[in-house]
Parts: C-alpha cells; structure tokens; sequence
C-alpha cells in the first residue's frame, strides 16, 4: 500500500527527528510560528485537523516543538501528525511550511467514486488494509 503524500517533502522518506529538528530550526530563523495538528483522516478533503495545543508564537528554539511533538505521538500514535509554521509578517496567517511528521503503522487507503450528472458529486471511503 502506497503511502498518504502531502505536504512538503512527502515524496521524499519520512524525515527523521533530527531532521525535523532542522526544519522547525529553519522556520523559527524566518520568524514563522510553528504548530502541530493531528488527525485519523487525512483525506485532502478534511480540511478539519485537530489542533495539539495552541501555536507555538514564542518559542525560539526547536527543542520546544519537538517535546509537543513527542507528547503529540504518544498521546495519539495511530494518528497522522503535521506540523506547520505560519508567517504573520504581513498581518495574517500564511502557511509557509507544512509537512508529516508522524503517521500511524497503518496506513489509510482512499478510494475515490465519481458520479457524474448535473454537476460532480464526488464520494471516498476510507479502506484500511
């Protein structure tokens, strides 16, 4: 079964804490916020992740993100985890980063039905292996 993919680096192999790390190091440098987001649906469609905790606007360093990380994991391993870093600089939120940062043993599968009519109506289903 191939794996979910989005996001930054999503084509690439799951990066590993250290690069992680150097990823928040980054965003944090540009002035960005980071936060992390969970979910057990990562449809492209569910644009509704659950948050973990509020953003991260103060921290300096990625020691911080990667504590909430580790708490995030535990709290919810069979989970997808995103992390994010937001720029504020021009007075609203803009995604500059997103990317996985945990995701469960089991990987979800979609299947995607279309029907077609007046319109498109597009249905999925979760199948999980």
């Amino acid at each position: 079964m191939s794996k979910i993919t989005q996001g930054a680096f999503s084509f690439l192999p799951d990066l590993t804490d250290p690069q992680i790390a150097a990823q928040i190091e980054y965003a944090l440098e540009q002035g960005w916020a980071v936060s992390l987001e969970f979910t057990d649906d990562p449809h492209p469609r569910n644009t509704y992740w659950d948050m973990w905790g509020i953003p991260m606007f103060d921290l300096k360093d990625a020691a911080g993100v990667m504590g909430e990380l580790k708490a995030c994991r535990e709290a919810h391993p069979d989970c997808y985890i995103r992390l994010s870093a937001f720029d504020s600089t021009r007075g609203w939120e803009t995604v500059r980063l997103a990317f996985m940062v945990h995701r469960p043993k089991q990987e979800a599968a979609y299947r995607l039905a279309r029907t077609e009519g007046p319109g498109r109506v597009q249905h999925y289903s979760v199948v999980r292996a």
